[in-house]
């Protein structure tokens, strides 16, 4: 059993230990370019909306961190967080909210410089509960023009653009 132990580690050295790669070939033809995606994240929390009584609406102003470079075709992904029974979720905006006093809805705009977050609804929202109004969280993430179509991910779903992204 040694001799047969002691032949197989030799054929196995001697396959491993030496190597000729001979002299590299010429380069290969050039391909297509890969996408080329740089997202970027960025949070804030304890977010707070102001109630504008002449359009029924509240509204905030989030100034892009000067670190984030936001170009004028690139497009800013939305996510507001929940915590439902413990577990943090993550919901794409626009979001719709049905309550007893009619709907709601959160929705954003955007510049390379802001993003301007709204509540807006169909009833009057000068009495809408501090917890759809007050100490909100939300996540920003910068997509390039391009990676939507040139990657074919649903957008809607936070996790599948975070998992591209990275």
């Amino acid at each position: 059993m040694k001799k047969i132990l002691l032949l197989f580690t030799l054929v196995s050295f001697s396959f491993t230990s030496c190597s000729d790669d001979g002299e590299t070939g010429p380069p290969g033809p050039p391909g297509e370019p890969g996408v080329n995606i740089l997202g970027q994240t960025f949070e804030f929390e304890d977010v707070d909306f102001d109630y504008y009584e002449d359009g029924n609406f509240y509204a905030t102003v989030i100034t892009i961190p000067s670190e984030i470079e936001v170009l004028e075709s690139d497009a800013i992904l939305v996510y507001r967080r929940e915590v439902i029974d413990g577990t943090e979720t993550w919901s794409m905006i626009p979001q719709n909210f049905f309550l007893e006093e009619g709907i709601i809805q959160y929705v954003f705009n955007h510049t390379a410089d802001d993003i301007e977050l709204l509540i807006d609804g169909n009833f009057d929202l000068s009495q809408l509960d501090g917890a759809y109004t007050q100490n909100q969280f939300f996540r920003f993430i910068v997509v390039p023009s391009d990676f939507a179509l040139d990657t074919g991910v649903d957008v809607s779903d936070y996790e599948a653009v975070m998992e591209v992204l990275e």
